[in-house]
């Protein structure tokens, strides 16, 4: 028995379950195939018009920054405002999502742009969020490529740009748009929803930025994308 089937016979034997438990297994698939959404709290309901402030408010309360831009030739100028307002060296890296690479970097003659995954070197990273979520603050990530994991989570200060058109009210409505882009066997291998900086108050209760990732989260929202 390897440790992986030890550890699924002790969950049977705490739930007093077999594994040829026909019943369980078609409420399994039933719950899969329907996908029953969670309660949505009232903050998560409000008209597009308020989502954006308060997309902004939460975004603020997980003590992250935030800026709003008219369109993505402002994008430059507003990370290398920040790079300087944090005393950082003008270099950022980021993936290979087109998006990132149609905004004008040149703008910003003195700014260093790479491309690809972290490799841990990096102080700062760019990311594009496939979606916020107005009721939490929260960023949208999918892993691949266009907008590697290890950039969300190895550089000191990440900076996401998210489009003020997809910004939504309550996580459920991005689970519909993510099962209706890559359908529901083709999801991506991780979806990282991100609420301010990283943080932990493990030890003696003492609040500790950056403890599992960046300490610095800067959103840069999109008004005409």
């Amino acid at each position: 028995m390897t440790g992986r089937d030890a550890i699924f016979a002790t969950i049977k034997k705490s739930l007093r379950v077999a594994g040829d438990d026909r019943a369980r297994r078609e409420i399994v698939a039933a719950r899969l195939e329907k996908h029953p959404r969670g309660i949505i709290p009232a903050r998560g309901q409000k008209p597009k018009a308020e989502r954006t402030e308060l997309f902004r408010q939460m975004v603020e309360h997980a003590k992250a920054s935030i800026v709003m831009l008219d369109s993505k030739d402002d994008v430059p100028a507003a990370v290398a405002a920040y790079l300087r307002s944090k005393n950082l060296p003008q270099s950022i890296r980021h993936g290979d999502d087109e998006r990132l690479s149609l905004i004008p970097w040149a703008k910003e003659r003195t700014l260093e742009v790479t491309k690809g995954a972290s490799d841990g070197a990096q102080l700062a990273s760019v990311s594009y969020s496939f979606a916020g979520v107005a009721e939490s603050g929260t960023l949208v990530m999918l892993s691949g490529a266009d907008n590697p994991t290890t950039l969300n989570f190895l550089p000191d200060h990440h900076l996401v740009v998210v489009d003020e058109r997809d910004i939504a009210g309550d996580y459920e409505t991005i689970w519909d748009r993510l099962r209706e882009r890559f359908g529901a066997n083709a999801m991506p291998r991780v979806v990282n929803w991100i609420s301010g900086p990283s943080r932990s108050g493990d030890i003696e209760q003492t609040h500790l930025l950056g403890a599992h990732g960046p300490r610095s989260l800067h959103v840069l929202v999109v008004r005409n994308s």
